[in-house]
């Protein structure tokens, strides 16, 4: 099958040609792996040709850890991280400073900040960034459990390290109502970070110093 596509102020004639299999088995493989996100149907199906050239129990490997990720993965109870126990390394390591909290939005931002090096205190994680337009509100993440920590009146402060996107901003400022009436430090990665920047793609060198020149989440507003 053939689809044309023709432009009519520059009066050219694109013509897109669907992939053919010569095997149902090899296009749902090919349909499946498509789904994940940034694979093409072209990459999908050089990541399926590629696994039809390794051993068999080298698919059987991969397929094997998958099943074992879905099915036994856990997150944390305490920053609700994953993890592979009820409570995470990083929550159940006495050598942490538990009294700092600091808030992103997802595993990846808590790796990128672990390579940095620089922060000793633990995490908590959102789940997301409230998003009105994606259908993603204050319910839908773990807030009320980050201000239920606040409220035990263990914490001595709070970081918010969340993309400095509007969705971020809008995130920081509701949970910042939640908890400003409680004696903490309430602060907030410096902003080497660019604003509309994802955390996770800041070099660790940058990141590493939004952590350590962290300023106060008050004087953050004020500024923007």
């Amino acid at each position: 099958m053939h689809f044309r596509i023709i432009n009519y102020f520059n009066k050219q004639i694109v013509t897109f040609a669907t992939m053919e299999f010569s095997s149902k088995l090899l296009e749902k493989a090919v349909n499946e792996i498509s789904q994940l996100p940034g694979i093409g149907k072209r990459t999908a199906l050089r990541l399926v040709l590629h696994l039809l050239k390794q051993p068999k129990e080298q698919t059987g490997f991969l397929t094997q850890a998958l099943v074992n990720m879905r099915e036994d993965i856990k997150f944390c109870e305490s920053c609700h991280n994953i993890s592979d126990t009820a409570i995470c390394e990083i929550c159940s390591n006495t050598n942490r400073n538990h009294q700092i909290v600091c808030v992103v939005e997802d595993i990846r931002d808590v790796m990128a900040i672990e390579n940095t090096g620089q922060f000793k205190g633990i995490y908590h994680v959102l789940g997301g960034k409230i998003s009105p337009i994606d259908g993603v509100g204050p319910s839908q993440l773990k807030i009320a459990s980050l201000v239920e920590k606040v409220r035990s009146g263990k914490l001595t402060e709070v970081i918010f390290a969340l993309s400095s996107t509007m969705e971020g901003d809008t995130t920081n400022f509701y949970i910042y109502k939640q908890i400003s009436d409680s004696d903490i430090i309430i602060s907030t990665i410096a902003r080497g970070i660019a604003v509309g920047d994802e955390l996770e793609y800041a070099d660790e060198v940058t990141l590493g110093r939004s952590i350590l020149q962290r300023l106060p989440f008050e004087k953050a507003i004020k500024n923007n």
